[in-house]
């Protein structure tokens, strides 16, 4: 199936989860995600959830991540750039909605894409090979082109793995990982 079609098909599929369906699916990612190998690395950058998305709700990683003393980066989009900013989180961390309803810092301590380590990233849908589909503007494929080559790319998914996708492009970056709620998909050898 192309991205178009996948895009559609996994909106769909999100918008008939309830909410208590998104919590226990959010839950059980993240207990996932306690079994990856990705715990040595210090730097972890967060999605915060959009609600109107029915995204994966990313509060239970982000306290994963506090209780293991890792430093949290959040991102602040341009859309006329398409660009992302990364800030640190920290208890002084003030936040506002955008037009598009996406929680963002309003400012703080700017983090050199070069020191991220961990990306965790939201999708709608993947493959069998760790390519992913997205909201198709492409914020991530330029930010992740951005960071170190070694970064860790960990995708987020309510739902199991397509076997294919369609129409990728050169410019499209893989993940190194995708989690479910039953399943931890493993793409390709990370190096220590």
């Amino acid at each position: 199936m192309f991205k178009k079609e996948l895009r559609i098909k996994y909106r769909a599929l999100r918008q008939e989860l309830s909410h208590n369906e998104i919590e226990d699916k959010s839950l059980a990612i993240a207990n996932r995600i306690l079994q990856l190998d990705i715990w040595d690395k210090t730097y972890f950058h967060l999605f915060l959830t959009i609600e109107e998305q029915k995204e994966v709700e990313t509060e239970y990683i982000l306290q994963v991540l506090a209780g293991r003393d890792k430093e949290i980066v959040v991102s602040k989009s341009t859309f006329q750039t398409l660009e992302m900013t990364n800030y640190l989180l920290t208890d002084n961390t003030k936040f506002q909605k955008n037009e598009y309803n996406i929680f963002e810092p309003v400012d703080g301590i700017e983090v050199p894409n070069a020191k991220i380590q961990v990306v965790f990233v939201p999708l709608l849908a993947f493959d069998k090979k760790g390519n992913r589909v997205g909201y198709g503007k492409g914020f991530y494929d330029k930010f992740l082109s951005k960071c170190n080559e070694d970064v860790i790319k960990v995708g987020l998914s309510f739902f199991e793995a397509e076997e294919h996708i369609d129409g990728v492009f050169e410019g499209d970056i893989c993940l190194d990982y995708c989690v479910t709620p039953t399943t931890n998909y493993a793409f390709r050898q990370i190096l220590s």
